[in-house]
């Protein structure tokens, strides 16, 4: 290969931002210049870059605002449907979960998590999160203010448990 032929390739490689899912050894490797938020969960398999701490509306267009909680709870079970309805079972300081229970608003941690519409959509190791997958894995995007966790929830690709 000429000197020009790589140069040309070091020069596109370098042109190339990092996206939402991307893998990642640390978040330098997230960084372009363009996107300075990116960091790498080193914990996730192969790393996966994310922005933390987002809203429903501040992730890339590639993107969506999930919300994790960091620990499971024995709380008490709540009606996501009925909650602020009908009925309060949880507290000004819970949220009711996909999962039916109250859990802690300070146990929330956010990530952007790139979407999908299946897994072939994700890497290898990464699942397509549905609604039944957000149940039984964890996480479930974070709503417009305003608005309830909907029955048309964004999917996204998180890592598939082993």
């Amino acid at each position: 290969m000429s000197r020009l032929a790589v140069l040309s390739v070091l020069v596109l490689a370098a042109a190339c931002g990092k996206e939402i899912g991307d893998e990642c050894s640390s978040s330098l490797d997230c960084g372009d210049g363009t996107n300075q938020a990116l960091v790498c969960d080193t914990t996730s398999p192969g790393g996966y870059c994310t922005e933390q701490g987002c809203d429903w509306n501040t992730c890339p267009e590639e993107a969506v605002c999930v919300r994790f909680y960091a620990a499971s709870f024995g709380n008490k079970p709540c009606d996501l449907a009925a909650e602020d309805l009908t009925e309060d079972r949880c507290t000004l300081d819970e949220v009711c979960t996909l999962k039916g229970q109250c859990v802690p608003r300070t146990s929330e941690v956010r990530y952007c998590m790139r979407t999908c519409d299946s897994n072939d959509d994700c890497r290898d190791r990464y699942e397509c999160r549905t609604e039944a997958l957000m149940v039984s894995h964890g996480g479930e995007p974070v709503p417009k203010p305003g608005e309830r966790l909907g029955d048309n929830l964004q999917k996204f690709c998180a890592p598939a448990p082993l």
